[in-house]
């Protein structure tokens, strides 16, 4: 009876090379062959991190190791599979299950011994990856370098050192981006709200973040986590570094951001790179806490909104504006609205629809299309 395999690849990092996929498979399919298994399927992942389930690849093999499409597994290492101790156990379990055999070129056929010590040492090998990496950025910063990416109002320096290697985390003012910058926080500083901030850069044509429109969330960002223009320390010559560190959703994969302790932050003083002076920055942070102090925004924060996420709904992130081809969002609680034009007006259908009304007719299309197929 011929043996029938699957073969996974997995790459973890853009900065590494789509070569290493086909390698991967390579060296899997020669191993295959000199078992006389017959390949069924290959699956990969490209990119994607082992750290997280929620992998295409991934979940495709799965579904077919349920459907019995394979018999064995072949991947170059368990680490391909995942870095997680959990999930290599719990993939260990589901593929055994659906009775599959997973080998592997590095430790042959896997059994319990292989789940438990392969995956602590791939567990800890993630963590003392994270660990060098952020030393790594906190010697850059009390270098008085970048510890993260670009922002607005700055071009990277590309040099070379004099060991020949390239120099990294190297900032300089851009001059037209730093001018738009101070007429940001000038216009706040005179009573302008973020929003209609956002809709004057928009209308002279001035392009935002990477070529974007601008939103007044950008520019009004949230003053504890120093996110958004104007709270972007940068500005006055102060690097901030490790303010917040991210974790990742075990359910969900996605990684979520936590406050680090104030002590735990890493400040780094580079006047080279200051755009808006003292007293702007001090008027900017004055009217913030008026604002902060108001009633209106007392009440909306003893609400705790942020705490509860608005519901997904049958068409969610599906409908789109006719004139301007923007994503609809919801207006209200029962209504969606062209977003380019309820909150950038760079859209002139403000017309709203009821949500209910919509999914009634996408539902009555498909019934029609499903009952009548040759309609």
């Amino acid at each position: 009876m011929t043996v029938r395999a699957a073969i996974y690849a997995r790459y973890s990092s853009q900065m590494q090379s789509e070569a290493s996929i086909e390698d991967q498979m390579r060296l899997c399919r020669e191993r295959a062959g000199r078992e006389g298994w017959r390949v069924e399927r290959e699956f990969a992942d490209h990119a994607m991190s082992g750290a997280s389930m929620v992998r295409p690849g991934l979940q495709d093999l799965l579904e077919e190791a349920r459907r019995g499409a394979f018999d064995v597994l072949v991947t170059e290492a368990l680490d391909r599979l995942s870095r997680d101790q959990a999930d290599v156990a719990a993939l260990y379990k589901q593929l055994v299950f659906a009775g599959v055999r997973i080998i592997t070129l590095a430790e042959g056929e896997v059994n319990e011994l292989h789940v438990g010590l392969k995956g602590t040492m791939n567990q800890l090998f993630l963590k003392d990856l994270a660990n060098k990496t952020r030393r790594g950025l906190r010697g850059r910063v009390e270098q008085g370098r970048s510890g993260g990416g670009l922002c607005y109002g700055y071009d990277v320096v590309r040099r070379l050192g004099p060991d020949g290697e390239r120099v990294t985390g190297e900032r300089t003012i851009n001059a037209t981006e730093a001018e738009v910058v101070r007429r940001i926080f000038r216009a706040f500083a005179d009573g302008q709200s973020p929003k209609a901030i956002a809709r004057a850069l928009n209308e002279d044509g001035v392009p935002g973040v990477r070529g974007a429109l601008w939103r007044d969330t950008a520019i009004r960002g949230h003053v504890l986590r120093g996110t958004g223009f104007l709270n972007n320390e940068l500005y006055i010559g102060q690097l901030v570094w490790n303010r917040m560190r991210y974790v990742k959703d075990p359910q969900t994969g996605r990684r979520v951001s936590r406050m680090n302790p104030r002590e735990e932050w890493v400040c780094h003083a580079v006047p080279e790179l200051r755009i808006i002076d003292d007293d702007l920055w001090a008027r900017v942070k004055e009217r913030q806490g008026v604002i902060r102090a108001s009633e209106r925004v007392q009440m909306i924060q003893a609400s705790r909104f942020w705490e509860h996420r608005r519901s997904a709904h049958l068409l969610s992130g599906l409908l789109v504006c006719g004139s301007c081809g923007g994503k609809l969002v919801s207006v209200g609680r029962d209504y969606v609205a062209c977003g380019a034009a309820r909150k950038l007006q760079t859209c002139t259908q403000r017309k709203s629809w009821r949500r209910e009304v919509l999914e009634e007719a996408v539902i009555d299309v498909l019934r029609h299309r499903l009952m009548e197929p040759d309609a």
